[in-house]
C-alpha cells in the first residue's frame, strides 16, 4: 500500500470516528470499580470501617479516613492508621451513584486537621457510627468515633452531613465509665436507636493476656460491651453490660429484625476455633433485649480475603433500606488494584443480606457485582458532579462554588481522557434539549456527553472556556440531541493541554 493511500485511510477513519461520535483518544481506565459493577462503592479515594445511617430516602456511609502513607522514595508503606483522624462521608439514593461529601475533620488535639479539628481533646477518629433521633421536635444527628483504642467521643449536627460540633468537649465513654473495666480496646462504637427512641452504644474488643493469651482468653475474651445512652444521646445511663461473644475480636454491630436483636462482630484469629466460629469472619448472636443476654447463632460474612484476596480485618454494619437488608463492609480491592497488594488500605462495599424464616442469617455472597440500582436518576434536577457511579482517574476536593451543600465538593484532577459516569439516567420519551455545567478553569477543554460508555453515542459537547481561575465558577450551556430513555451517562473530558484542564461542580439537563 502506498504512503498516500495510508494517509487517505487515516483521514477517512478520523472523519468517520467524528461522524459517529467515537472518541479518537484513549480514555482513562477505572481503578477497581468497573462499569456495570457496584463494588467497591468508590475508587477515587479510600474508606474503612463503614457504618450506615438511612435518612429521608438516602443511605449515608461514614468511614475511617484510610489514606496512603509513603516512604521517602515514594513507595507505599503498610497502613499504620496514622491518617485516621477524619471521617469520610458518602451518600446515595440508589446504591450505585454515590455523592462524595468530603471529610469531617474530627480529631483536633495538637493541631490535627490543620487546626480545624472539632474534638480538641481527640487525637484520632476510628470506626465511626451515626444515628438520628428527634429531640424537642427536631431531627438531631449524632456521630460516634473512637479516639484510637482509648475511648468513644460524640459529635452532633442538624443534618447528616454537618456542620458538626463537639457537645461535651471530652470523651463520652472511657475505661472509667461504669462497666467498661476489662475492655482491652475501647473502640469500634456502634450506635442503635430502638423503636421507642432509646439509644444504645456497643463497643469494645481485644484479647486479654497481652502477647501470649491462653486458649480460654481467645475463646472468651469478655471485652464487648453495651451501654444505654441518655435521652440526649450525648450521655450514658447506668452501667455497661458485658456481651459474652465467643472469640470476640472487634467491630460491634447491632440491628433488629422481626422483634429480634442481632449483635454481630468480627471473630478473632487466634487459638483453636470450633467449626461454627471461624477465624476472621462475622459472627452473630441474638437476644430479646438490646442489652442482652445474647446467644451465639452462627456467622454470615467470610473474611474479605476469601472473596477479593488481601485478607486483613473484617469490619461491617447491617442496615435496612427500601424493604431490603444489606451489609456494608470493607476490603482491600482499590489498593490491591493500584499496587498489586492491599497493604492494609480498605474500601467500602455493599451486598444483600437475607434473614431466614427461622431468624438465622444466610451467608453473604460478597462480590464485585454488588447490588442493582434501586431507582433512576433524574437529569432535570441539579446533580453534583461529585455524584457518580464510575470514573476514569479523577479526584474530588472541597469547593468554593456557591449553592452547594455543607462541605461542598467538586471534581478535579481532570486530564484529557478522564471521565465520570452515572448509572440509569431517565431522560423520558421527550428527551433532553440542553446540558449545562458549572465549571472553573484557567485552561479550558470540553465535556463530551455520551450514552452507555465512554465511547458511546455522542449527544452533546460542552466547550469549557477559561474562567479566569481554578475556583472562578461559570455556568456553561450547550444543546444536546438524541438523549431519550434510560441510559448510563458518561461525561468524557478532553483538551489539548497535557495538564489539569478544569474543575467541575454540578450539571443539569433541560427537558424538551
Amino acid at each position: 500500500m502506498s504512503k498516500k493511500c495510508s494517509v487517505c485511510l487515516l483521514v477517512l477513519a478520523l472523519f468517520l470516528s467524528c461522524l459517529f461520535g467515537e472518541s479518537t483518544f484513549a480514555v482513562s481506565t477505572p481503578i477497581a470499580k468497573h462499569v456495570g459493577n457496584s463494588n467497591p462503592l468508590i475508587d477515587h479515594h479510600l474508606g474503612a470501617d463503614p457504618f450506615v445511617l438511612t435518612y429521608n430516602g438516602r443511605v449515608y456511609i461514614y468511614m475511617s479516613s484510610d489514606d496512603y502513607e509513603y516512604n521517602s522514595d515514594g513507595t507505599i508503606k503498610d497502613n499504620s492508621f496514622a491518617n485516621l483522624n477524619k471521617v469520610f462521608v458518602i451518600s446515595s439514593a440508589d446504591m450505585v451513584n454515590w455523592t462524595d461529601h468530603g471529610a469531617i475533620p474530627v480529631a483536633g488535639a495538637n493541631g490535627a486537621n490543620d487546626g480545624e479539628g472539632i474534638a480538641k481533646w481527640a487525637g484520632a477518629s476510628w470506626a465511626p457510627s451515626a444515628a438520628v433521633k428527634k429531640i424537642n421536635g427536631k431531627d438531631q444527628f449524632f456521630l460516634y468515633f473512637a479516639n484510637s483504642g482509648g475511648g468513644i467521643g460524640v459529635l452532633t449536627a442538624d443534618s447528616p452531613i454537618g456542620p458538626w460540633t463537639d457537645p461535651i468537649g471530652k470523651a463520652l465513654v472511657t475505661t472509667s465509665t461504669p462497666g467498661m473495666s476489662g475492655v482491652v480496646w475501647l473502640f469500634d462504637p456502634a450506635v442503635f436507636v430502638d423503636d421507642d427512641g432509646t439509644g444504645y452504644l456497643y463497643a469494645g474488643g481485644g484479647i486479654p493476656g497481652g502477647s501470649n493469651p491462653t486458649q480460654e482468653q481467645w475463646a472468651n475474651p469478655q471485652t464487648a460491651r453495651v451501654i444505654k445512652l441518655g435521652p440526649d444521646m450525648t450521655s450514658v445511663s447506668g452501667s455497661a453490660s458485658t456481651i459474652d461473644a465467643p472469640f470476640m475480636f472487634e467491630d460491634s454491630a447491632m440491628h433488629k429484625d422481626n422483634g429480634k436483636y442481632y449483635y454481630s462482630y468480627c471473630i478473632n484469629f487466634g487459638g483453636t476455633h470450633p467449626a461454627d466460629i471461624p477465624p476472621g469472619e462475622i459472627g452473630y448472636m441474638t437476644s430479646s433485649s438490646p442489652m442482652g443476654p445474647f446467644t451465639y447463632k452462627g456467622h454470615f460474612l467470610k473474611n474479605p480475603g476469601a472473596f477479593f484476596g488481601g485478607g486483613g480485618n473484617n469490619h461491617h454494619a447491617v442496615f435496612h433500606f427500601k424493604n431490603e437488608w444489606y451489609v456494608v463492609y470493607h476490603a482491600q480491592t482499590v489498593s490491591s488494584a493500584l499496587f498489586g497488594a492491599g497493604k492494609g488500605y480498605r474500601s467500602p462495599h455493599i451486598n444483600k443480606l437475607v434473614h431466614n424464616a427461622d431468624g438465622s442469617i444466610q451467608e453473604v455472597a460478597a462480590n464485585y457485582e454488588g447490588v442493582t440500582q434501586l431507582s433512576n436518576l433524574n437529569p432535570y434536577n441539579r446533580v453534583e458532579a461529585e455524584t457518580f457511579a464510575w470514573n476514569g482517574r479523577i479526584l474530588t476536593k472541597k469547593s468554593s462554588a456557591p449553592g452547594g451543600s455543607v462541605n461542598n465538593q467538586n471534581v478535579t484532577n481532570i486530564h484529557n481522557g478522564d471521565w465520570i459516569a452515572v448509572g440509569n439516567v431517565d431522560f423520558g420519551t421527550g428527551g433532553a434539549s440542553t446540558f449545562k455545567a458549572n465549571v472553573a478553569s484557567t485552561i479550558g477543554g470540553k465535556i463530551e456527553v455520551r450514552l452507555d460508555s465512554a465511547d458511546g453515542k455522542l449527544v452533546g459537547t460542552l466547550n469549557v472556556p477559561s474562567t479566569g481561575g481554578a475556583q472562578n465558577w461559570r455556568e456553561i450551556e450547550t444543546a444536546v440531541s438524541g438523549a431519550t430513555g434510560v441510559h448510563k451517562v458518561f461525561f468524557v473530558f478532553t483538551g489539548t493541554d497535557e495538564g489539569h484542564l478544569f474543575d467541575f461542580d454540578y450539571w443539569q439537563f433541560t427537558q424538551r
